[in-house]
C-alpha cells in the first residue's frame, strides 16, 4: 500500500477523499478541539464513515500491545505533500453552493489549525469579504484561546469590523461556532434551526425530521415544533447522531457543540460545509442570523458534575429516581432533566434546564445531593 499525504487538511477533508478516491482508509492526526498535547488519530474506512467502536477498540489494543512489547517501530519514509488532494476537497465544497457570497463580510477564526490554508481562500473565491484570524499555526498554538471553544476574540472582531457573520472552526474543522452581527453566539442548535427551517421550506427535509442529542436545548425543540419539524434525540456523540440519521433517512442532524451533518454532502460533521450552508441561507433570504434565529428561546441550563465513589445503574438508585420523577412532574413539560455517568471519569453528570434559572439550580442541587447520598463521594487525587 502506498500512502499519500494531504498535508494540512481538515478531518472532513480526509473523510471526503477516502470515500471519493481509491483509498482503503483515511487517517487524520488531530487533537480535535483540544490542545496539541492531546493529539490522537481519527480513522475512516473507504465509505468515508468512522470505524465502528469494536474496530477502534481492536486497533487501540493492538497499538498498546506494540508499546508494551518494547519493539522499535520502523521509521516510515518521508512523504511529500500532494497538493491535488486538498484542492479536490475545496473544489467539492464550492460545488455544493447554489449561489455566491458576494456582499457578505465574514470573519474566520481558523483556530491555528487545519482550516488555515483552505478556508480563507475558499470563502474569498466564493465572493465573501474575508478577514482571517488565528491563522498562523506553529504546531503548538492550535485551539489556544481561539477557535470554536474560545469565541471571545472572534466576537470582538465581528463587532469591530461590522461583519455580517463570524465563523470559528475547531482545530480539525469538523465543527464550527458562529457569531451574528450583533455579537450573539450561534451554536450548533441555532445552526440546526436555520438549516432545518430553510430545507423544510424548500421541501428538502425528509420526514420533516432533524436528529440532535440529549444535550440540545429544549428551546430548539420548541422552535422546530413551531415550524412543523420533529426533533429526535440520541446520546452525546456525532457518531450516534449519524447512526440515527441513517436509520431514519434524515438528512440533517448535529450537536449543540457545533458538529452538524448534512448527509447529502458529507459522511461526518464539517465546519466549512456548515458555515457555507448557513451563509448561503443568509445570502438567499436577505436576513441576518439574528433575524433567522429570533424565535429560538434558549432555556437556562446548568450542568453539575458529581464525583462519586462508585457507579451503579441509575435504576438501582431509588432516591435519585424519586428526585428525578418529582422534578419532571414539577416541570410538567417546561423543563428537562438528564442524569448520566461519564464514560471516562468517576463522575455523574446532572443536566437540568427550564424556564426559571433559580428553579433549574435548585433541582440540579437536589438531584446531585441524592447521588452523593447513594453513591458516596470519590476521594480527590493529587
Amino acid at each position: 500500500v502506498t500512502p499519500r499525504f494531504a498535508g494540512l487538511i481538515t478531518t472532513p477533508g480526509v473523510a471526503y477523499l477516502t470515500r471519493t478516491r481509491d483509498f482503503v482508509a483515511g487517517v487524520m492526526i488531530s487533537a480535535s478541539h483540544n490542545p496539541y498535547q492531546d493529539n490522537g488519530i481519527k480513522i475512516f474506512d473507504h465509505s468515508g464513515f468512522k470505524l465502528p467502536d469494536t474496530q477502534e477498540l481492536a486497533l487501540e489494543q493492538a497499538i498498546f500491545e506494540i508499546v508494551r512489547s518494547g519493539e522499535s517501530a520502523p521509521i516510515p519514509a518521508q512523504l511529500s505533500v500532494d497538493p491535488g488532494l486538498d484542492a479536490a476537497y475545496a473544489n467539492f465544497l464550492a460545488t455544493t453552493m447554489s449561489r455566491r457570497l458576494d456582499g457578505l463580510k465574514v470573519v474566520l477564526d481558523c483556530a491555528n489549525g487545519a482550516a488555515c490554508e483552505i478556508a480563507p481562500e475558499l470563502f474569498q473565491q466564493l465572493g465573501a469579504d474575508v478577514n482571517s484570524i488565528s491563522c498562523a499555526p506553529d504546531g503548538k498554538n492550535i485551539n489556544l484561546n481561539c477557535g470554536a471553544l474560545h469565541v471571545e476574540q472572534l466576537r470582538e472582531q465581528v463587532i469591530a469590523a461590522g461583519a455580517d457573520v463570524g465563523v470559528a472552526f475547531d482545530g480539525d474543522a469538523d465543527r464550527c461556532m458562529m457569531i451574528s452581527k450583533s455579537g450573539r453566539l450561534i451554536d450548533g442548535d441555532a445552526v440546526l434551526l436555520v438549516a432545518a427551517s430553510a430545507m423544510h421550506a424548500q421541501g428538502k427535509l425528509p420526514g420533516d425530521t432533524v436528529v440532535a442529542t440529549v444535550m440540545s436545548n429544549l428551546g430548539l425543540e420548541r422552535a422546530l415544533e413551531g415550524r412543523g419539524i420533529k426533533m429526535l434525540r440520541t446520546q452525546v456523540g456525532d457518531k450516534y447522531v449519524l447512526e440515527e440519521m441513517m436509520r431514519r433517512g434524515a438528512v440533517l442532524g448535529g450537536e449543540q457543540s457545533g458538529h452538524v451533518i448534512f448527509t447529502q454532502s458529507a459522511t461526518t460533521g464539517d465546519g466549512m460545509l456548515t458555515a457555507l450552508r448557513v451563509l448561503e441561507i443568509v445570502a438567499e433570504s436577505g436576513q441576518s442570523l439574528d433575524q433567522l434565529t429570533s424565535d429560538l428561546k434558549v432555556y437556562p441550563q446548568t450542568l453539575v458534575n458529581v464525583r462519586v465513589a462508585e457507579r451503579r445503574p441509575l435504576a438501582e438508585l431509588p432516591a435519585v429516581q424519586e428526585e428525578i420523577r418529582k422534578a419532571e412532574a414539577d416541570f410538567a413539560g417546561t423543563g428537562r432533566v438528564l442524569v448520566r455517568f461519564s464514560g471516562t471519569e468517576p463522575l455523574a453528570r446532572v443536566m437540568v434546564e427550564g424556564e426559571d434559572l433559580d428553579k433549574v439550580h435548585s433541582v440540579a442541587a437536589r438531584i446531585a445531593d441524592s447521588i452523593r447520598a447513594e453513591l458516596g463521594v470519590a476521594a480527590q487525587t493529587v
